[in-house]
């Protein structure tokens, strides 16, 4: 099935730059929730808020590598971020072999609250448990969905999963526009296709600026001008801009139509009082976000290419995690 996989893989490179690609803008709705949730100053919003989390909830079993549940008002916790290329074309084509596009995985420590957000390349060779054997990151969810890929980014970083949040990428223009656009430091000069796929339509010089949705698309999704690595710093900035432009949001209005795009596109085993823990915990805080990549180099085997994360970088994220989870390496199950 690998082989099927890459070989798709292989054919859709040509046509991957004119369809819609991931992005890594689904971290701030979890957020957008909780801060609907913890200030309720509108009933409407707040049942509205409860009931897409309601409608999204879907469990999964406990991490392995925690003794016993870990509660977010209580405990430190961390959740992980999937952006699947799931879309209804692509379903009617490769029916449930839907891949993680995007992958992301959050600490949050509740006593100084604050977050660490790690970015994983797609491509990064690892072990996948449900398979048994090395292959690309992405490719886990195709063997077992959710709980595969929990469990391989658990192997790989050494690190208790303890929540996810799954996304696909329908509404990610309506988002941002509906904020009100974002305002972020592109950190490089490019050119970009746009939603409908116009070749060059979007141009944006280096600098501090405020974008719509269709500009904060193309900075998310364009990476031909470098990496897959470097396209994943730039996506933790979108992200990083989004959060911070959704907390400050007072307007029901606004907020309403967040919950409509984000309605029916959410997987979540947070629960609804599982959020407003959180919102709790980092009520007053200014949403302090330390990003970090695993690092690696580009790699070639049997005609295929990887990222082969460095082993090094791997052992030391792994570690900040623990840390900042407030456990030790020893006190993690194997």
């Amino acid at each position: 099935m690998t082989e099927d996989i890459e070989a798709t893989s292989r054919s859709e490179k040509k046509n991957m730059r004119s369809k819609k690609r991931s992005f890594l803008w689904f971290l701030i709705i979890p957020f957008l929730l909780l801060v609907i949730g913890g200030i309720s100053y509108s009933s409407f919003i707040y049942s509205k808020a409860k009931a897409v989390v309601s409608n999204s909830y879907a469990e999964i079993n406990k991490s392995s590598k925690r003794d016993k549940e870990v509660a977010p008002l209580k405990d430190n916790i961390s959740i992980l971020i999937m952006g699947v290329d799931e879309s209804e074309q692509r379903k009617s084509q490769y029916g449930e072999a839907v891949r993680t596009d995007a992958l992301l995985l959050a600490t949050i420590n509740k006593d100084d609250k604050s977050v660490k957000l790690v970015s994983i390349p797609r491509d990064s060779r690892v072990y996948i448990p449900s398979r048994k054997k090395l292959d690309k990151i992405t490719h886990a969810h195709v063997f077992g969905g959710v709980e595969s890929t929990r469990d391989t980014v658990e192997r790989f970083l050494n690190v208790p999963v303890d929540y996810y949040v799954k996304f696909n990428f329908e509404s990610f223009i309506k988002i941002v526009d509906s904020l009100g656009g974002i305002d972020i430091d592109v950190p490089v000069t490019f050119t970009e296709q746009d939603s409908k796929d116009q070749a060059g339509a979007i141009h944006l010089e280096k600098g501090y600026q405020h974008l719509n949705g269709e500009q904060a698309l193309a900075l998310a999704r364009t990476r031909k001008i470098d990496s897959d690595a470097m396209r994943g710093q730039r996506q933790q900035l979108v992200i990083e801009a989004i959060a911070k432009k959704a907390l400050s949001v007072k307007s029901i209005t606004k907020l309403s139509s967040l919950l409509d795009a984000v309605d029916k596109n959410l997987k979540t085993n947070l629960t609804f009082d599982d959020m407003l823990g959180i919102a709790k915990n980092m009520a007053g805080t200014d949403l302090n976000i330390e990003k970090m990549q695993v690092q690696g180099t580009d790699k070639r085997i049997n005609g295929i290419y990887y990222y082969q994360p460095n082993e090094q970088n791997v052992k030391e994220i792994s570690k900040q995690l623990n840390e900042h989870l407030g456990i030790t390496e020893k006190s993690v199950s194997k």
